[in-house]
């Protein structure tokens, strides 16, 4: 099998790839990572050539020359963020919708029998208020943000094009994914995991959304099973509904908080601050909170069932077993 993966340089491509370098998923002849700001650095341990690439997906010519060795795996993790593409409509745009373009029909143009397994990383951002106390999956999307609609547009190419037989597309809305490790991005969800990775690194940590505010997640680790599920299912069962709602947890920001300070004390906890941002608060409003999944469940994939399993995989895979 030969992998590729788009956003590789980013935090879920860099841990897919350590995943598929520990643990393939099919014998892995080559893999290839691409980011568009640096190239990524390759997995620790890898027995197989791992092509490390900068490249813009907005560049059709570019996605072309990524997609000429006919990748069999093509996981589309490349995207701007949430808070971002609110701000700047034209590069969410650019890169969300017209890149997602690209790469689909860089697939199309090669022709001669070319039929990729594509994983496409969407959103819960595609669904819009007013909801229903728990989202099933009859319910329509119909997004409140620039870029829960780009996501919906990709998903509906992804179908489209997997409904020509085209690619074989899985597409799946993430919850928010927390604890995320690293320096804090543009996501208005990065509040949800800013307020427990700072705190347990022994930083103070601004909070800029109601305690109250409900919302749905799964860790990392989840998120990887994820994409590694997507990568290898019989997609038979989805027929020409390609995307499926992630399983994840419902819980609130105190909840959060709450375990956070079981886990790792009053103290860790003081260092919350509460401070109210009108834009993060609009943004973060529009989204879901509660889901059934019961059809990405039927299908083998799992996530966690408490908010003090995801701050213990993220003490346990970035933290090394040890509070600070």
């Amino acid at each position: 099998m030969k992998a590729l993966i788009l956003g590789g340089g980013g935090m879920l491509g860099r841990k897919l790839a350590e995943s598929l370098v520990a643990d393939p998923i099919a014998p892995l002849e080559r893999l290839t990572l691409v980011d568009a700001f640096a190239a990524p650095a390759p997995p620790a341990g890898a027995t197989m050539p791992v092509d490390c690439v900068t490249a813009d997906i907005t560049d059709p010519a570019a996605v072309r020359a990524l997609i000429e060795p006919r990748p069999d795996l093509v996981v589309h993790l490349a995207a701007v963020v949430s808070g971002e593409a609110e701000t700047d409509l034209e590069k969410g745009y650019a890169i969300n919708l017209d890149g997602t373009r690209n790469v689909l029909d860089a697939i199309r143009l090669v022709g001669d029998g070319y039929h990729p397994r594509v994983v496409f990383t969407s959103s819960i951002a595609v669904f819009g208020a007013p909801f229903p106390e728990i989202i099933d999956d009859e319910f329509i999307p119909q997004p409140l943000t620039s870029y829960g609609a780009q996501k919906v547009m990709g998903e509906m190419l992804l179908s489209d094009y997997s409904r020509r037989g085209i690619l074989d597309g899985v597409g799946l809305r993430l919850p928010s994914i927390c604890v995320r490790p690293g320096a804090a991005n543009k996501a208005a969800s990065g509040l949800f995991s800013n307020i427990i990775r700072e705190p347990l690194t022994g930083h103070d940590v601004v909070l800029p959304a109601p305690r109250s505010t409900r919302h749905w997640f799964a860790s990392p680790r989840s998120a990887v099973g994820f994409l590694r599920r997507a990568a290898t299912m019989d997609t038979t069962p989805l027929g020409a509904r390609r995307c499926l709602n992630m399983p994840g947890l419902s819980a609130t920001i105190q909840d959060e908080i709450d375990a956070l300070g079981r886990i790792a004390g009053p103290d860790c906890v003081a260092r919350i601050h509460d401070e109210p941002d009108e834009l993060i608060m609009s943004i973060v409003a529009g989204w879901p909170s509660n889901f059934t999944a019961a059809r990405a469940r039927s299908l083998g994939f799992a996530a966690e069932s408490s908010f003090d399993e995801i701050i213990r995989v993220f003490v346990e895979d970035e933290l090394g077993g040890v509070l600070p």
